[in-house]
C-alpha cells in the first residue's frame, strides 16, 4: 500500500493554520474526516474553547479523537483511508515534556523520556501514513520568540524539521495566507 500524503502547515498564534488544515483534509475526499485533539482543559477558558470547538467539529462531520497524550493510542481508531487532521503538535509537546511522568518527575526532567516518546512519535506517524489517505499536522511556529523554555524549543525545532523532511507539501501560514514551503 501507498503510504498517505503527509502534509505539515505551521504558523504563529491566529495564523489560520487550523482553518486552513481543514481545509486540505477536505479536499481529500476521504469516507471519514477525523480531527485528533491535543489540547487539555486546564482553565476556564480552555474548557470553553474545546467545547466550542467540540460543538463546531461536530457540525462539520469530523469525527474527533481527544488523544492529548500518547499519540499512538489512536491508532486503533483510525480507518484505512480515513483523511486526519492532528491538532497540534506544540500542544501536544508540552502535554508530554512537562505532565507528571513517574512519582512527581516531569519527562522534561526524566534522562531518556523524551527521547523514547519522540521515537514513539516517529513510529506513529508512519503508522498513520499507512493507514490513512492524508494527514495534516498543525504546529505553532514558536522557534521566532524569544527562548523561554530551552527544551521545548529544542523539542520543537527537532520535530519540525523531522516533519517537513517528511512532508509531501509543507505550508507556512502568514495572516491567513498560505505560503507553500515545500
Amino acid at each position: 500500500m501507498v503510504p498517505g500524503q503527509l502534509i505539515f502547515v505551521s504558523g504563529g498564534v491566529r495564523s489560520g493554520k487550523s482553518t486552513y488544515a481543514e481545509s486540505l483534509v477536505r479536499q481529500a475526499n476521504a469516507k471519514r474526516n477525523v480531527y485528533i485533539a491535543s489540547g487539555v482543559a486546564r482553565d476556564q477558558e480552555m474548557a470553553e474553547r474545546i467545547g466550542r470547538h467540540r460543538k463546531d467539529r461536530a457540525q462539520d462531520g469530523w469525527w474527533t479523537i481527544e488523544q492529548p497524550r500518547q499519540l499512538s493510542e489512536a491508532l486503533p481508531l483510525i480507518h484505512e483511508n480515513d483523511a486526519i487532521l492532528w491538532d497540534c503538535v506544540t500542544t501536544w509537546l508540552a502535554n508530554e515534556l512537562y505532565e507528571e511522568f513517574e512519582e512527581g518527575s516531569l519527562c522534561a526532567d526524566t534522562p531518556g523520556c523524551m527521547e523514547q516518546k519522540w521515537q514513539e512519535l516517529k513510529n506513529t506517524i508512519d503508522a498513520l501514513r499507512e493507514q490513512a489517505l492524508t494527514i495534516v499536522i498543525v504546529s505553532n511556529e514558536l522557534l521566532d520568540e524569544p527562548l523561554v523554555a530551552p527544551a521545548y524549543q529544542q523539542w520543537l525545532g527537532t520535530i519540525h524539521q523531522w516533519l517537513a523532511s517528511r512532508a509531501d507539501q509543507a505550508f507556512e501560514m502568514d495572516n491567513g495566507l498560505a505560503i507553500r514551503r515545500k
